[in-house]
């Protein structure tokens, strides 16, 4: 059997790099994480782009009293995934986007096990923004979903809000059991 490598691509979205909650740690990763998403594809792994999708309503949600900057506002500019990302995920043909309303995608797994079976799958590799929330989220729920599956992070192809907060994150994934690697690029 062929085993499948599967990445996660967390909301690599204008919004988290240049936009209302970008910082310079997004927008140095974010070649990286083009050409490590690039390589992928050409090595056959399956790519899923995660995008965080909210509405107007967003300053009355939950989430939105706790973070009040609207980001990421479906169809606005900033919901976007940026240019270099966004050509990756035209390469799939749009496919593999998986929209969500908060930090983690419950839906994630659903979609991955869409086509691909748990045995089937010999790793499952996470990167993108922001290390201490939605990747941490997601490699979490991932973690759930496929307890028997090798998670790695890909600790350069991912940032917060700080660096500080970047290695807290990093920290913290280590502890649970996440491998945390590099880019092979």
């Amino acid at each position: 059997m062929n085993k499948k490598i599967v990445d996660v691509v967390v909301d690599m979205q204008n919004d988290f790099v240049t936009g209302s909650l970008g910082t310079e740690e997004a927008e140095i990763i974010a070649p990286l994480v083009a050409h490590t998403i690039s390589r992928a594809i050409d090595d056959g792994h399956l790519v899923y782009f995660t995008m965080d999708t909210h509405t107007p309503e967003y300053p009355y949600t939950r989430e939105g009293r706790a973070l009040p900057v609207k980001h990421c506002i479906k169809g606005t500019s900033g919901w976007h995934l940026i240019p270099s990302v966004k050509e990756m995920a035209e390469r799939l043909g749009n496919q593999t986007l998986v929209e969500k309303s908060t930090f983690g995608s419950a839906a994630l797994a659903e979609i991955i096990r869409r086509d691909v079976s748990v045995g089937e799958i010999e790793k499952i590799r996470i990167y993108g923004v922001c290390t201490g929330i939605c990747v941490l989220a997601n490699a979490v729920l991932l973690r759930t979903a496929f307890p028997e599956t090798d998670i790695e992070v890909l600790e350069d192809c991912c940032a917060c809000v700080s660096p500080s907060s970047h290695k807290s994150a990093i920290d913290t994934l280590c502890t649970m059991q996440f491998k945390i690697k590099k880019s092979e690029v």
